[in-house]
C-alpha cells in the first residue's frame, strides 16, 4: 500500500503482531534455558550432598616446635586415608588445630579450636572445626561446627582425634 508520496506503508494486523511478539518471548525463553543448563559456558549445576562425617585417628607426632605439635597417622570411619594434625596449644586451656585428610580420591583440610585440659599424664581436648577446602572428589566440600575432640599422651605426645558432625560435598 502507498500513501501516494511514494512511501510504503505496512499494515500488519492484530494478529500478525501478537505472533511476532509471542515468537520473541520464545527464543528469549530458549535463550535463557541454554544459558542455565550451561550452554554458555559449559558449567552444570550439580545438587550438593551431605554425608555424617564421624572419623577417627590415631596419630604420632612427627616433630615439635615449642608449644606446636605435627602429627601424623591414618584416619578411620567415614573417609578413610592419612591424617595431620597440626596441633597449636596456645594457652593453658586452649588450643588450635590444622586437619589435613589425604584420602584416594582428594584432600580434605580443616582448622578447629578446642578446650584443653591435662590431667597427670592425659591432656583432652573437645571444640569444633570447620572444612574450609578440599580437592579432587572434595573440591566443593564445607562444613562448620563439626565436633572435634580427643586426646594427647603427654611422655610421647601421641594423639587420637575424632571429627564427626555434616559435611556438604
Amino acid at each position: 500500500m502507498s500513501n501516494g508520496r511514494g512511501d510504503v506503508i505496512v499494515l500488519r494486523s492484530r494478529a500478525h503482531r501478537s505472533l511476532a511478539g509471542a515468537a520473541g518471548l520464545l527464543g528469549a525463553a530458549a535463550c535463557t534455558l541454554a544459558l542455565n543448563a550451561g550452554g554458555a559456558s559449559g558449567a552444570t549445576a550439580v545438587a550438593a550432598r551431605t554425608i555424617a562425617l564421624n572419623e577417627s585417628g590415631r596419630l604420632h607426632l612427627t616433630s615439635h616446635h615449642g608449644f606446636h605439635l605435627n602429627e601424623q597417622g591414618t584416619a578411620s570411619g567415614t573417609i578413610r586415608g592419612s591424617i595431620y594434625i597440626h596441633l597449636t596449644v596456645s594457652s593453658t586451656n586452649r588450643v588450635t588445630a590444622e586437619v589435613n585428610i589425604y584420602p584416594s580420591n582428594g584432600s580434605l583440610t580443616g582448622y578447629g579450636t578446642a578446650n584443653y585440659r591435662a590431667n597427670g599424664g592425659l591432656a583432652t581436648f573437645s571444640g569444633t572445626l570447620s572444612i574450609s577446602r578440599g580437592s579432587g572428589s572434595y573440591a566443593h566440600a564445607h562444613a562448620s561446627r563439626l565436633s572435634f575432640s580427643g586426646t594427647i599422651q603427654r611422655s610421647n605426645d601421641a594423639t587420637t582425634v575424632r571429627v564427626s558432625g555434616p559435611l556438604s560435598l
